[in-house]
C-alpha cells in the first residue's frame, strides 16, 4: 500500500483551512453531514433517469454514532458513493467538488440544490481528528474502497469491504489539550445540538442512538436507561410549508423552539419568492425589547441558511439597523458562499434579498398601524425609539421610509398618534406641526411655551424621548408642514394687527429689557416681551437649531463638546410680575431690580429643567425677597 502525498497546493490549503477558515470546530459535523446529504442526492438524480437505480426515500438516511472507548465519530450515508477513481479526485486534491461538477453537467434546478460546491468541507474533519477513514461503494461499482489520511503527510487508497452502496466516515479523534476538548464532539448531548442547530433541515433523516429512559423489565415501578435509535433533524422545514397548512400556533412555536425570545411574537411574516433570486423567510415582530436591545452588545441579523443547512446564525447584512428588531430566518440556494460557508461575499443576491425584506417589514408595520392599532402601540412602546433613531441616521436618508411609522403622544388625543393623522385634523389656517419638549408628559403639559398654541385651538405633539427632535430636525417637514418648536422664537400664530401691538409695547420697555440683558451677561443672547406667555411671568426660548432640551442632551453625552443653545428670556407684560420690575426700573432701585432680574432668570432654567448656576445665590436671592 502506497503512501500517497497531496498535491503542494493542496497542502498548504489544508494548514489555512484547519487552522484558519473555520471558525468554530464544531462546523466539521455540518459539513460532513452536508456531504453525505449531497451523495444521497445524486442518488436522487441518477434514479431519475437510470432505469437500473431505485430510489425510495425510506431508504435513505445519515447515521451518526459515537464511541468514547475508541474515541471516534462515524458519519454514514446510504448516498451513491466513490469509486477508487472519485477517491482519488475528490479527496485526493483539496478544493476539488464533485458536487459542483455534478451539478453543472446535470443542471439541477428543481430545488434539490447541492451545497457542497468548494471541496474543502470534508477536511474540516481535520480540525478534531488525528486520522480519517473513508470507506466507500460506488452504485457503479461491485467493489468497495478504504482511503486514510492523518492529514498534511498524505493518505492512502486500497480496496475495502462494504456491500451496500454509501460512505463511512471514521473519526478518530485528536486528544484533549488545555484549551481545546475534542471529548465534546462525542458526547450525545452535544452531538445532537450540533445537528440541531445547523442541520436539522437536511431533508434526510439524521439517525443516532440516544439514552432514554424507559420501564425496567422487573415492573418495579422503577425506570432503565437504554439506547434507542432516533430522528435528530426536523427534515422538512416550516418555511417550505404552504401557509394555508400552517396556524398562528405553528408560527409561534417555531419562534420559540428557535429561541427567537421568550415573549409571543406580534406579527409573522411569511415570505416565499421564485424569480430573478430564489428565497424563503419567516420574520417575526416581536412583543418585547431584549434586554440589551439598545446597548453595544446587541447583535442584529437573520439566521441564514443555503438549502437547509445553517451558514450563519446572524446575518447583520439582511436587515438595516432601524429593523434590527426583527427575529427569523431566510433560506436560499441561491446565495453565493466563500469558502468556509461561514461568510457570505457581499453581491447582489444578498442586496436583493435585503432590499425585499425591508419592504416586507414595513409593509406589515403599515397594516398593523392601520388595521391593529393595540398591538402596533405594544411593538412601538417597545421598538419605537429604534425608528427614531432610524430617522435621525445617516443624515436623514431614511426618514421617507419610516415617517408614517412614527407615533408621538398628542394634547388633544391624550395617546398617541401618527403625523398622518396629526395633518388631516389640521385646521385650514394652521402652517405648522407644533411640538413640545421634555422629560415627561406629565411636564410638558405645564410648560409655560404651550399657552399660546392651546389656546389657540392647536394639537400638540410632545416629545419625550431624547432622539424626537432630534430626528424631527432631520425631517424637518411633513407632508409641506414644518415642525415648530413652542420653545421656538416666532410661532407663526400672531395676526398683523397683534404684531404691531407688540412691537409698540416691546418699544416701550425697550431700555428695561436691555438693562436685563446687561445684568445677565452671556447667559441669554436677549431680553423680550413674550408673545407667548399667558398665566406665567416669565420662561426661556431659544434661537437657531440647538433647542434647550437638545442643549441637556448633548451635555449627557461622553463626547460633550459644550453645545448650547442660543437662550432667550421672554418676559409676560400682562403678569403681575413685570409691574413689580417695572416699578423698581422706573425708580432707579438698582439693587432690587438686579434682584428680580436673577430671580426671573433662575425660575425659567427651573421651569426648563435646567440646573440653577449659582444654588447659593439664588437660596439668597429668595430669603431677600422674603424679608
Amino acid at each position: 500500500m502506497v503512501q500517497k502525498e497531496f498535491k503542494a497546493e493542496s497542502k498548504r490549503l489544508l494548514e489555512m483551512m484547519v487552522n484558519s477558515i473555520y471558525s468554530q470546530k464544531e462546523i466539521f459535523l455540518r459539513e460532513l453531514i452536508s456531504n453525505a446529504s449531497d451523495a444521497i442526492d445524486k442518488m436522487y438524480y441518477r434514479a431519475l433517469t437510470d432505469d437500473t437505480l431505485a430510489f425510495n426515500q425510506e431508504d435513505f438516511y445519515i447515521r451518526v454514532s459515537a464511541d468514547k472507548e475508541s474515541r471516534t465519530l462515524t458519519i454514514a450515508d446510504t448516498g451513491i458513493g466513490m469509486t477508487e477513481e472519485e477517491l482519488e479526485r475528490n479527496l485526493g486534491t483539496i478544493a476539488e467538488s464533485g458536487s459542483l461538477a455534478f451539478k453543472k453537467e446535470n443542471e439541477v434546478e428543481d430545488g434539490r440544490d447541492i451545497i457542497g460546491q468548494f471541496g474543502v468541507g470534508f477536511y474540516s474533519a481535520f480540525m478534531v481528528a488525528d486520522r480519517v477513514i473513508v470507506n466507500t461503494k460506488s452504485a457503479d461499482s461491485d467493489q468497495a474502497f478504504r482511503w486514510e489520511s492523518n492529514g498534511v503527510d498524505g493518505y492512502t487508497i486500497e480496496p475495502g469491504e462494504k456491500t451496500e452502496a454509501g460512505t463511512t466516515i471514521t473519526i478518530y479523534m485528536k486528544e484533549n489539550g488545555e484549551e481545546d476538548s475534542y471529548d465534546q464532539f462525542l458526547e450525545e448531548n452535544n452531538l445532537q445540538s450540533i445537528i440541531k442547530k445547523y442541520s436539522d433541515f437536511i431533508r434526510y433523516p439524521i439517525l443516532m442512538n440516544v439514552t432514554v429512559q424507559k420501564p425496567a423489565e422487573e415492573e418495579n415501578g422503577e425506570t432503565e436507561e437504554v439506547g434507542e435509535e432516533q430522528t435528530i433533524n426536523s427534515m422538512v422545514p416550516i418555511w417550505r410549508k404552504d401557509k394555508s397548512e400552517l396556524s398562528d400556533e405553528d408560527y409561534t412555536n417555531f419562534y420559540h423552539e428557535k429561541h427567537y425570545g421568550f415573549d409571543q411574537p406580534l406579527k409573522h411574516i411569511h415570505i416565499n419568492v421564485d424569480g430573478t433570486i430564489r428565497y424563503s423567510s419567516i420574520l417575526f415582530i416581536p412583543e418585547t425589547t431584549p434586554f440589551d436591545f439598545y446597548s453595544k452588545e446587541f447583535e442584529k441579523g437573520l439566521e441564514l441558511y443555503s438549502s437547509g443547512v445553517l451558514i450563519m446564525e446572524k446575518c447583520p447584512d439582511l436587515l438595516p439597523d432601524y429593523f434590527s428588531f426583527v427575529k427569523g430566518m431566510v433560506d436560499s440556494e441561491d446565495l453565493s458562499l466563500n469558502i468556509s460557508r461561514e461568510m457570505l461575499q457581499h453581491d447582489r443576491q444578498l442586496k436583493m434579498i435585503a432590499k425585499n425584506i425591508k419592504t416586507k417589514v414595513k409593509k406589515e408595520l403599515q397594516t398593523m398601524l392601520k388595521n391593529d392599532r393595540e398591538n402596533y402601540e405594544k411593538f412601538f412602546q417597545a421598538f419605537g425609539r429604534q425608528l427614531k433613531f432610524g430617522v435621525y441616521s445617516d443624515f436623514g436618508q431614511n426618514a421617507d421610509d419610516l415617517k408614517d411609522l412614527l407615533l408621538f403622544h398628542s394634547s388633544a388625543e391624550k395617546k398617541p398618534v401618527s403625523l398622518a393623522e396629526y395633518v388631516e385634523r389640521m385646521p385650514e389656517e394652521q402652517q405648522y406641526i407644533y411640538y413640545a419638549s421634555g422629560e415627561s408628559i406629565d411636564r410638558i403639559d405645564k410648560l409655560p411655551q404651550t399657552e399660546l398654541v392651546k389656546d389657540k385651538g392647536y394639537e400638540l405633539l410632545y416629545f419625550t424621548e431624547e432622539v424626537d427632535e432630534f430626528a424631527i430636525k432631520m425631517m424637518r417637514e411633513y407632508e409641506g408642514k414644518e415642525f415648530k418648536s413652542v420653545s421656538s422664537g416666532d410661532l407663526g400664530l400672531e395676526s398683523e394687527e397683534e404684531k404691531k401691538e407688540s412691537e409698540e409695547t416691546a418699544s416701550e420697555h425697550k431700555e428695561m429689557f436691555e438693562k436685563m440683558q446687561n445684568i445677565l451677561g452671556s447667559k441669554v443672547n436677549g431680553v423680550r416681551l413674550s408673545k407667548r406667555l399667558k398665566s406665567h411671568p416669565v420662561c426661556l426660548t431659544a434661537e437657531g437649531e440647538v433647542t434647550i432640551e437638545m442643549e441637556k442632551i448633548l451635555a449627557q453625552m461622553p463626547e460633550n463638546q459644550g453645545v448650547e443653545a442660543d437662550k432667550v428670556l421672554e418676559i409676560n407684560h400682562q403678569h403681575d410680575v413685570f409691574q413689580s420690575l417695572k416699578k423698581a426700573h422706573e425708580e432707579n432701585d438698582e439693587a432690587t431690580f438686579d434682584l428680580y432680574t436673577n430671580l426671573l432668570y433662575n425660575q425659567a432654567r427651573l421651569i426648563e429643567g435646567l440646573s440653577v448656576e449659582d444654588p447659593v445665590a439664588f437660596t439668597n436671592d429668595v430669603c431677600r425677597i422674603m424679608k
